[in-house]
């Protein structure tokens, strides 16, 4: 008998973004974390445009855009000259752009979104150890009145930073090292004419040409409120200090906090203009180094966020990737407790995140000690970079091979979004992103004539046969002739397969489709297969190898078995019917979308009724 799914270590935004998707997508799980109050600190500021793509998809994006600041550009000031003024643009088809929320903001949404399932945050509550075998994990914590106890839990995923007790207690190695500036940190106001909505970076070089002082400013929530960021000065030197109880020194340190007068004397040295700094809510010293986990997993527990790597926070790249380290595990664990995941699902986690953290980890580390035109990239691409768009998993045992000389997306790329489509009762344009948000994995399929609707119709078929009411699938048409809508044969209830017209012609351009194609599309954005060109006959294997590398099949299809379904060595989840001996307070997974039948409509009613109630530039990560 187990006490939860899954036990989540840490409730900063990475932690919390893992248990949130994991409620909502039915999954049981416990957050501890051993601080008693969220902590009041502009740490992490900088939201990415991929990580707003994600709050999109699982329907809490609407909280943070109320609030953010849009990142509008930065200004570059070099011994007191303006050196550089660049706006940060992207192309017009990414719904969203750079936002600046402070990260108390942050995890208050993400908390947000985890409590309208019932869910609440274990406050002052330690993991001290832990130890697992084939069929769990079973935790030793210290709650809040100090009492001990042991949970146990079928995973365990540590989020729980920098000095994480879940790492130690695995064994992972955590090469890196460390800078050896330290840095004062500042939420502050200031009353100077800059324009809103741009970083300031601000530097002085000595005789030598070196950098010896640094002002680094984002744009916080407020009338001209800033997180500032600067060289410490002597009398405030924490060194050491946050390296006793281990060997990183990496984040906020202890000792003497900066007063207000020693963030005005940077300003008075290296502000572009004349101001004065008020209103100071909160400061700290800290340290910056970067290191890379040996891997993101053991048997069944996992790290994620700083808990997996650390590196300077130049571009903002931290508390994002650690994000989409959390949504990529939550998925693939939802359909693994549910039992319908293939075997080894769960090492695709370690094959397509730890490359992600080992190039994030290269590219700031360049970045903060040559700048971030060191990369011999258009700025174009590099600001789709910086905003985590060009994240791909080409060599992830999870993507199909398929069409790979048209222009559009690969298999394992992003999906991108795109406007125009219209539908017969709608009287505005939708998007793509709108027809994907609170869905796991959706079949688009691509019809440019009317005779391409039969190919479409078996394709959604076989679909259907091979995951059940695990897929959705809608097809978007070239033109009036072929939206109209298309029964689906293979469901009992006579449901028509969902048509959008491609009214801007924005998909045919942005995926580079001239022939009927299928996009299988991930929960987590990424195409996990592009087909083309494809006939019925030739529809059915190519689905079922590209569905095969996730879900569990019907005997005699898909990806040949691996063993038993779980997550390597020595990890048993137990058949797909081994329901009893989960957590009481695992919920169903609710379904909803084109091609459901009235089954699931009862079923979500069901759920409801039975949810649980239970050298780097001197900004942080």
């Amino acid at each position: 008998m187990v006490d939860t799914d899954v036990l989540i270590v840490g409730a900063g935004p990475v932690g919390l973004t893992a248990a949130a998707e994991l409620r909502r997508q039915g999954v049981a799980c416990r957050v501890i974390d051993r601080l008693p109050a969220r902590l009041p600190y502009a740490k992490a500021v900088g939201v990415q445009p991929r990580t707003l793509e994600i709050w999109d998809r699982m329907g809490m994006v609407r909280a943070a855009l109320e609030v953010a600041v849009p990142m509008r550009g930065h200004l570059l000031y070099d011994d007191g000259v303006e050196q550089d003024r660049f706006e940060v643009r992207l192309p017009p088809e990414v719904p969203y752009g750079f936002a600046a929320l402070p990260q108390y903001e942050t995890e208050r949404i993400i908390e947000e979104q985890f409590a309208r399932f019932g869910s609440g945050i274990e406050r002052g509550t330690e993991l001290v150890g832990f130890t697992q075998d084939e069929d769990g994990v079973v935790s030793r914590i210290v709650t809040a009145s100090g009492a001990e106890q042991e949970v146990r839990s079928r995973f365990l995923i540590g989020c729980d930073g920098a000095h994480s007790t879940v790492r130690k207690g695995l064994g992972l190695s955590f090469e890196g090292g460390a800078f050896p500036e330290e840095y004062m940190l500042a939420d502050v106001a200031v009353d100077w004419s800059l324009p809103q909505g741009y970083g300031i970076r601000a530097t002085h070089h000595d005789e030598d040409g070196r950098i010896d002082d640094l002002l680094v400013c984002i744009p916080l929530p407020g009338d001209r409120r800033y997180r500032m960021s600067m060289l410490v000065p002597p009398e405030l030197s924490a060194s050491g200090e946050g390296a006793l109880h281990d060997s990183v020194a990496h984040g906020l340190e202890g000792g003497r906090a900066p007063e207000l007068g020693h963030i005005q004397a940077v300003l008075d040295r290296l502000s572009p203009e004349p101001t004065t700094a008020s209103a100071m809510r909160w400061s700290s010293v800290f340290r910056i180094s970067h290191r890379l986990v040996d891997r993101y997993s053991l048997g069944r527990v996992f790290v994620a966020g700083d808990a997996a790597h650390i590196h300077p926070p130049t571009g903002a790249q931290g508390m994002n990737t650690g994000i989409q380290d959390a949504y990529n595990l939550a998925w693939k664990l939802a359909l693994t407790l549910e039992g319908v995941a293939r075997p080894r699902l769960l090492d695709s986690y370690d094959a397509e995140r730890r490359p992600v953290g080992e190039e994030v980890v290269g590219r700031t580390v360049k970045h903060a000690t040559q700048g971030i035109r060191a990369t011999p990239d258009d700025m174009t691409t590099v600001m789709l970079r910086e905003a985590q768009l060009l994240v791909a998993y080409p060599s992830s045992p999870l993507v199909a091979s398929g069409d790979t000389g048209s222009p559009g997306p690969r298999a394992g790329e992003r999906a991108p979004d795109c406007a125009g489509l219209l539908a017969g009762v709608v009287s505005t344009p939708l998007r793509l992103y709108d027809l994907l948000r609170d869905r796991g994995h959706v079949l688009v399929l691509y019809a440019d004539s009317a005779d391409a609707l039969a190919w479409c119709r078996e394709a959604a078929a076989t679909g259907h046969r091979l995951a059940g009411d695990r897929i959705t699938a809608f097809v978007v048409g070239r033109d009036e002739v072929t939206t109209q809508s298309v029964r689906q044969p293979a469901d009992p209830d006579g449901l028509r397969l969902p048509v959008f017209r491609d009214g801007a012609a924005e998909f045919a351009r942005l995926y580079g489709v001239e022939a009927p194609t299928a996009f299988l599309i991930r929960p987590d954005g990424y195409l996990g297969a592009r087909l083309s060109p494809l006939t019925a006959s030739d529809a059915a294997s190519a689905l079922s190898d590209a569905l095969g590398r996730v879900f569990r099949l019907p005997q005699g299809l898909g990806a040949p078995r691996e063993g038993p379904a779980g997550r390597g060595p020595g990890v048993s989840q137990g058949p797909p019917t081994d329901r009893g001996s989960r957590s009481a307070d695992r919920v169903s997974r609710p379904r909803d979308g084109p091609c459901r039948g009235r089954q699931d409509s009862c079923r979500r009613r069901t759920d409801r009724r039975h949810e649980s109630t239970n050298g780097p530039s001197g900004e942080p990560q």
